[in-house]
């Protein structure tokens, strides 16, 4: 890459996000570090990437929060004169898993509102400089639970399903100016969302008998924001091990 291409990625500081961040700043990127709470966690993703030559940088905000993250990527442009942020990555998500006969309110608007809204108040903003330079990508990590539906989880299968669509909509609003929309919906991978499962006993529901690595989705990712998949747009990839096809 000859100029600087910024990539924001949203709940970067642990998990999935971590290693999405990690690959995109060893690929050249310079890399914006989303967190909402755990700047500890953040700074030590920061500290990785500077230590190995890459380019980062914290940008704290709640994405659930339009008013915070307008003001949030507001603040950065304000601070990068002449420059946009080229790839997001809508990372950020939570599971509040309950049958829904039970599931308080709060439960299921707090996974809508982190991975849905904050779909929008993070990516609404920034379509324009895409549009206007001509290129752009965007990545929101979606799930199996949004393909497939999984029990104890309507409000994240709501949450991720939603946003699959979205996906497939915003795909076909900005394929003329070179921006591309896809999503990734991973299946069983380790990270701090997955570590209250059973892994011994769910992998023996995954024809690769194993739990995925936060570094394959991040492999992925990688691929779908760089120039040689400029002709993939509007698309669900899972990465489950096979689970479910």
């Amino acid at each position: 890459m000859n100029e600087t291409r910024y990539a924001l990625i949203t709940g970067a500081s642990r998990g999935i996000g971590r290693a999405i961040a990690l690959k995109l700043a060893a690929q050249g990127f310079s890399v914006i570090i989303n967190y909402a709470s755990n700047e500890e966690a953040a700074r030590k993703t920061l500290d990785d990437i500077t230590a190995n030559g890459g380019k980062a940088e914290l940008l704290p905000f709640d994405v659930s929060d339009n008013k915070a993250t307008a003001a949030a990527i507001e603040s950065w442009q304000a601070h990068h004169e002449g420059e946009y942020i080229s790839v997001v990555v809508n990372n950020a998500g939570i599971r509040k898993d309950n049958l829904m006969m039970w599931m308080p309110e709060e439960e299921w608007h707090r996974v809508l509102r982190i991975s849905l809204d904050g779909f929008f108040n993070v990516t609404q903003p920034l379509l324009t400089s895409m549009l206007v330079k001509k290129w752009g990508r965007i990545v929101n990590i979606a799930s199996l639970s949004g393909i497939k539906g999984m029990p104890g989880q309507a409000n994240y299968s709501a949450a991720k399903g939603g946003l699959i669509a979205a996906t497939k909509a915003l795909a076909q609003e900005v394929a003329k100016k070179r921006v591309t929309v896809n999503a990734v919906a991973p299946g069983f991978i380790k990270s701090d969302m997955t570590a209250d499962l059973n892994e011994a006993e769910l992998k023996r529901l995954i024809p690769a008998g194993r739990f995925g690595e936060a570094e394959e989705v991040a492999e992925l990712v990688a691929f779908l924001v760089s120039d040689a998949a400029a002709y993939i747009t509007g698309e669900v990839i899972s990465i489950n091990g096979g689970i479910y096809t």
